[in-house]
């Protein structure tokens, strides 16, 4: 492998709590009934207009539902509040620090957040320096187009065969299928992992130390 690129929601960092909180205050702000937990997780990647229409039933992006609900996470994340808490799953920190070590190998993120958005992240959890690409909402078009994973290649040099995605919804799937890399599916997400298979994941992580193993990394020898 040349670059392993992951989505942060859902695979890195279990948001699920503030990011269904945010949705059902937002909806409740706006007039509108929030339509349950299954539905404000399968919109999780998308950008954030998008993302928010798509839940509502809308076919065009509204600008009210998309500020309120910014104004409201952001809101949120200031409260401080522990039940609203964003941490890692298990064995990320670990594993990325592990995959850090493969000399040429290169480690990037692709998400439906904004740049503020993923730069809050990367600085909550210490990982300045860790990834070698990053593309937010702000730099492609909306998951699933491959827009992401294209130029987190080109920024990396990575080859389309010698790259991995690994996400945890449908999303991530279509977009590392579209891009024609290596599809990897967390079965910790958002979303069902047999709709994941079906659209395309060639390898399903029962836990997150599994990847190297699964991308036929070996350990790199200590110095």
């Amino acid at each position: 492998m040349d670059l392993i690129i992951f989505d942060l929601d859902g695979t890195l960092i279990n948001s699920e709590a503030i990011l269904l909180a945010a949705q059902v205050e937002t909806f409740t702000r706006c007039g509108r009934v929030h339509p349950g937990r299954e539905a404000g997780l399968g919109i999780v990647g998308l950008t954030l207009d998008i993302a928010m229409a798509r839940l509502a039933g809308l076919e065009e992006p509204d600008d009210m539902l998309t500020q309120t609900y910014r104004d409201v996470f952001n809101a949120m994340r200031l409260q401080a509040d522990p039940s609203l808490e964003e941490p890692l799953f298990p064995g990320v920190a670990e594993t990325l620090a592990a995959l850090k070590l493969h000399s040429g190998l290169k480690l990037g993120i692709a998400t439906g957040k904004s740049r503020k958005g993923l730069d809050f992240v990367v600085e909550q959890h210490g990982w300045q320096g860790l990834f070698d690409t990053v593309q937010s909402a702000d730099d492609a078009p909306s998951k699933p187009h491959p827009g992401m994973i294209l130029r987190a290649m080109a920024e990396t040099g990575a080859a389309p065969e010698r790259t991995a995605m690994v996400g945890d919804s449908s999303f991530d799937i279509e977009m590392a299928v579209a891009a024609g890399v290596t599809p990897v599916a967390v079965s910790w997400g958002f979303q069902p992992v047999a709709s994941l298979v079906s659209l395309g994941a060639r390898h399903v992580l029962g836990e997150f130390g599994e990847l190297p193993g699964v991308l036929g990394l070996r350990q790199p020898a200590v110095a």
